[in-house]
């Protein structure tokens, strides 16, 4: 039986082969032509582009599906600039829901208030009519909540009684709320979150999950998900000396979000100059858990990372990086193809390091456009000159660190242009990479992270895995931005980006914008 094939032509082609290609052959699940429309094989479908880009799908490479979900669903709290404010959205989502239920919000963030007091648990309890209430500040390291959840973190590291809480006592207290969720409901609101995924031309996500962040029937669930029409998820177990659960449960690495730190929001990044407002944050981790982490991830044969924030926690990292590479040499900890996630502060000796020992560096550029630079979140966490310091993007880039774009969604939104233009225009000119490199970090950096290479490029033999784009008026030399050093025309943040008409992925169509193509 013949394998049907799809010819999409009259559009702009983002191939390495041919920058002039203007047609693109599908048969089954591969690209088997790549060229201009005039070469064009005959197919048994044909698709009118109309002029439209075509480019390697998009992966995420750091997302929170159930609570993706529940941002694009439930109480999103990042507009709020008070607590009244919050109040009020607590009173608002809580006056729809049962009298049973959680109300559960996120993304407040206090450094955007006048007064950055939160409100007390007694006055959420009342604006949410009784109900429990769990929302998260803007890091998701830590919370405010009402009474009943906050008993349960008392004694626990980070508790306190004002009901911001920290550390283990956050744990507590969200995996408390989140047991609220049935798991049809955890379901829909990872559906939900996969499908807002592929309508921005994302292909992949890799969730992170562990027993600090989500729960195995959370994360299995996701998992459970996986290319069923939806985009494909990649899962990353973070628990220390959890490689064999990475591998029972379906994840394709023992890390991500096992903490080796906090947050900065959370003002729990591990630091080795305190904070503006005193303190150094909290280390999780020792170099000997480090290195016996990555040793018993080498034992299961899979890819063993960490969350590191704050230059103490990653020098912790790297240094039991360096305790794994003397007992294994370097090649192998290299082969293995390790990761750190978000790797904010970070000094050119540290990134030697990444460099040596093959570490993935799986970075979220917004976290620069929302918080850095010299008047934001970052600046007053830690002073100006630090701030515009972090999340080098061009210094790890120019000496070859492997880059994986991400969001953290729910901590930032599901966004990849948003992403691309955001390292291209960071705050710190010295730190801006060009907006193709920016754009293979987002795509085929999230390939390679989970041992995929063949993806990420659209070339005959490779997985026909790929996005269409409409660009907006004044984005008409998208194209050619794209192989750009300097893309002036992307400095100005209101600029539209490209919006998604069709995501592809193996051959099969995950989003169709209605009437957008044939």
């Amino acid at each position: 039986m013949t394998t049907p094939s799809t010819l999409y032509r009259g559009g702009r082609i983002h191939t390495p082969g041919d920058p002039g290609a203007t047609a693109l052959l599908v048969t089954g699940e591969q690209v088997t032509w790549v060229g201009a429309d005039a070469d064009a094989p005959a197919a048994d479908r044909v698709i009118d582009l109309d002029g439209a880009l075509v480019t390697p799908a998009f992966v995420d490479a750091h997302v929170h599906l159930t609570d993706t979900g529940l941002a694009l669903e439930g109480l999103d709290l990042s507009g709020v600039r008070s607590a009244a404010e919050l109040l009020a959205a607590v009173q608002q989502a809580a006056a729809g829901l049962p009298p049973d239920a959680v109300v559960i919000g996120q993304g407040w963030d206090e450094s955007t208030w006048s007064d950055p007091t939160p409100p007390r648990p007694a006055d959420l309890a009342q604006a949410a009519g009784g109900r429990p209430v769990y929302a998260a500040q803007a890091s998701l390291h830590s919370a405010i909540c009402t009474p009943e959840l906050l008993a349960a973190a008392e004694g626990k590291t980070g508790y306190h009684p004002s009901g911001w809480v920290r550390q283990d006592a956050h744990h507590t207290v969200r995996s408390a709320a989140l047991a609220s969720l049935s798991p049809q409901r955890r379901q829909e609101l990872q559906r939900r979150a996969l499908r807002r995924a592929a309508a921005l031309g994302i292909a992949a996500v890799h969730e992170c999950g562990g027993p600090q962040i989500s729960s195995e029937a959370d994360f299995t669930s996701a998992l459970a998900l996986s290319g069923d029409g939806l985009p494909e998820v990649y899962g990353w177990w973070g628990e220390l000396g959890g490689a064999a659960t990475a591998r029972r449960l379906g994840a394709v690495g023992a890390g991500g979000d096992l903490f080796a730190d906090g947050a900065l929001g959370s003002a729990t990044a591990h630091l080795r100059e305190p904070y503006l407002a005193g303190g150094y944050g909290h280390g999780y981790l020792s170099v000997e858990q480090v290195r016996d982490h990555l040793l018993d991830c080498h034992a299961h044969g899979m890819p063993g990372g960490f969350h590191a924030i704050g230059d103490a926690a990653l020098q912790t990292v790297l240094s039991g990086f360096a305790a794994t590479a003397a007992q294994l040499g370097t090649e192998a900890v290299r082969a293995a193809r390790h990761r750190i996630e978000h790797v904010e502060l970070v000094d050119r000796p540290m990134i030697k390091q990444l460099v040596e020992f093959g570490v993935v560096a799986s970075v979220q550029p917004a976290f620069d456009r929302l918080w850095g630079g010299a008047d934001q979140m970052y600046a007053r966490r830690l002073g100006a000159a630090r701030a515009l310091a972090a999340n080098p993007f061009g210094a790890m880039h120019t000496v070859g660190v492997a880059m994986a774009f991400g969001s953290d969604s729910p901590v930032t939104p599901l966004d990849p242009w948003g992403a691309v233009r955001a390292a291209a225009c960071h705050h710190h000119p010295v730190q801006r990479i060009s907006v193709r490199a920016a754009f293979a970090a987002h795509t085929r950096g999230g390939w390679r992270a989970v041992g995929q290479d063949q993806h990420g490029v659209l070339r005959p033999g490779a997985p026909a895995t790929f996005a269409i784009w409409h660009t907006p008026a004044g984005l008409d030399g998208t194209l050619p931005v794209l192989y750009a050093d300097d893309p002036q025309e992307w400095r100005n943040d209101p600029t539209p980006l490209p919006v998604c008409r069709r995501t592809v992925l193996r051959g099969r169509t995950i989003f169709d914008e209605e009437g957008a193509v044939p």
